[in-house]
């Protein structure tokens, strides 16, 4: 198979999946108990204005007809009005996203550069201090859940040291209008030092938080297959050349090392967005997932669908992204 036709496969498959996805959780929502129109208006209001909201929202229809409805906006391009604000949820989530976005490079950024220089070094001093400390590391900070870890940094860096912010993005004290809504990148391009030290600063603890977690299984993938690697014959065969240990231990052994784990690094990509859910909500972060978290408790149907539907579409797209990749690197996966 080519890799054209083998792209193509690919995002053919991803259609029937996103199709299921979306209706697993529209009827999910709705066979769960509890009323929508009641969690906005109380169980006190008059019922004859529960039943026009109700034929307002749509909710006086058959679930299928409801799911009909649903996915021929959806095809448009329209993932209808949050319940709660009347606001389009894709303009409500167009503010958000670049929040999550930017919180999650800076995350991923940092666990890929602890995980995979750490775990090569553990793999050259194998069971040496170094390489203990590594896997002790490593096993610590998988078994913390992120919110734990976000409260304690809360209240070391934030109220005992004062050193950090312990919430939002960027101080209210500061004047500063967002063009991208990337605060980093929007600073730059105003050129407003100050606002991009500031931002840089509330980004650091729940990015630090939030890659502490994801770095330990990089860490531990990229030690264990960098220690397989350099038992290699041509490894050994580069390091009888006369090779410096460090080249041969990045520039052979890790570089061999990383075909296999680039896979997971693209899953846990897309697994950072969910565990943004716990992080944006613990340090107040106005991205898609405190959003999300919040229509969650009002029961906003069009808001709770909409933001798993870009959740699930960016999942694919990586997916998508990181199998063209490993085609390119290995072309045996296309047959």
């Amino acid at each position: 198979m080519s890799l054209k036709n083998y792209v193509i496969t690919r995002i053919l498959l991803a259609i029937p999946m996103m199709f299921i996805l979306l209706a697993l959780i529209f009827f999910i929502l709705r066979i769960m108990p509890g009323d929508p129109v009641l969690a906005i208006v109380g169980g006190k209001a008059p019922q004859h204005v529960i039943e026009k909201l109700r034929e307002q929202m749509g909710l006086n229809k058959s679930i299928p007809a409801q799911f009909v409805d649903y996915v021929l906006s959806m095809l448009k391009g329209d993932l209808g009005k949050s319940t709660l604000t009347n606001r389009p949820v894709l303009d409500e989530l167009k503010e958000r996203l670049p929040a999550t976005i930017e919180l999650t490079a800076f995350a991923f950024v940092m666990a890929v550069l602890i995980g995979t220089f750490w775990g090569a070094e553990a793999a050259r001093k194998k069971d040496r201090s170094l390489d203990v400390g590594a896997r002790m590391f490593a096993i610590v900070t998988y078994a913390i859940p992120v919110f734990w870890l976000g409260l304690m940094m809360q209240l070391l860096f934030g109220m005992v040291l004062k050193w950090l912010p312990v919430a939002g993005r960027i101080s209210p004290a500061l004047s500063f209008t967002p063009i991208t809504g990337f605060y980093l990148v929007d600073s730059i391009i105003k050129g407003n030092w100050a606002a991009l030290w500031d931002a840089f600063k509330h980004l650091i603890m729940p990015g630090v938080a939030l890659g502490l977690i994801i770095s330990s299984i990089f860490l531990r993938m990229v030690r264990n297959n960098t220690v397989l690697m350099l038992s290699k014959d041509f490894v050994k065969a580069a390091v009888a050349r006369g090779i410096r240990e460090r080249a041969v231990l990045y520039g052979h052994a890790l570089k061999n090392a990383l075909v296999p784990i680039l896979t997971i690094m693209g899953l846990q990509l897309a697994l950072l967005l969910a565990g943004a859910v716990l992080t944006e909500t613990t340090f107040s972060w106005p991205g898609v997932g405190s959003y999300l978290v919040q229509k969650i408790r009002y029961r906003d149907f069009p808001a709770i669908q909409g933001t798993i539907v870009i959740f699930a579409l960016i999942v694919v797209v990586i997916s998508i992204c990181v199998d063209i990749i490993n085609a390119l690197v290995d072309p045996r996966v296309r047959y």
